[in-house]
């Protein structure tokens, strides 16, 4: 079983990256959120991996974080959703949000996720209320994240994966996040600023 790869990016669309590891290509199917963390082809990267077996084929399933290959696989644990699904809901709303809302009991939250009904939405709340992981520096009692800290942490998360130094990293997090509220423009103006030195 593939647990984890390191190479470099060969060729990258939405939900979908190649990575070249030794000469080797590996197809994986990704979150939104760890799309827009992978660097342009050429670029090294790590990734945490989903082996998921089944008769007919073996398919791979790439993470920039192990909260979202821990969420994952609690998703796919859930009776009636396979991991096409399960990918769809992480990448429509961020691992840390995802979690918040189920531990909030928030149908309203999940169904505004592409293909997730209420009855779905219910199912994942009673399966995974109790079953999640922790996000990092959180327990069960703990303020839930706002967004502003959300997409702070995930673009450190991106920004250590890509490989820059956390000294840099927190010169540029600040800025970035004061621009724009949206995750892929501030993880655009970070690497701009990280790009002049």
């Amino acid at each position: 079983m593939i647990a984890f790869l390191r190479g470099r990016v060969l060729e990258k669309s939405p939900n979908r990256l190649i990575v070249d590891v030794s000469g080797v290509g590996y197809d994986l199917a990704v979150p939104l959120s760890t799309f827009y963390t992978a660097g342009e082809p050429g670029a090294e990267i790590a990734l945490r991996v989903h082996t998921h077996v089944r008769e007919e084929q073996i398919a791979l399933f790439g993470f920039a974080t192990s909260l979202e290959l821990a969420t994952f696989e609690r998703l796919i644990a859930v009776s009636g959703i396979g991991p096409k699904l399960a990918l769809s809901v992480l990448s429509g709303m961020e691992s840390r949000d995802l979690i918040a809302t189920i531990e909030r009991s928030d149908v309203a939250g999940l169904t505004r996720i592409p293909g997730v009904g209420k009855k779905t939405a219910e199912r994942i709340i009673i399966e995974l209320r109790d079953r999640l992981p922790k996000a990092a520096g959180g327990d069960t009692g703990a303020r839930a994240p706002g967004p502003a800290d959300v997409m702070r942490d995930d673009l450190i998360s991106a920004l250590t994966n890509l490989g820059y130094h956390r000294q840099a990293i927190d010169r540029v997090v600040e800025k970035a996040t004061a621009v724009t509220s949206r995750f892929e423009d501030a993880l655009r103006a970070a690497l701009k600023e990280l790009s002049r030195g």
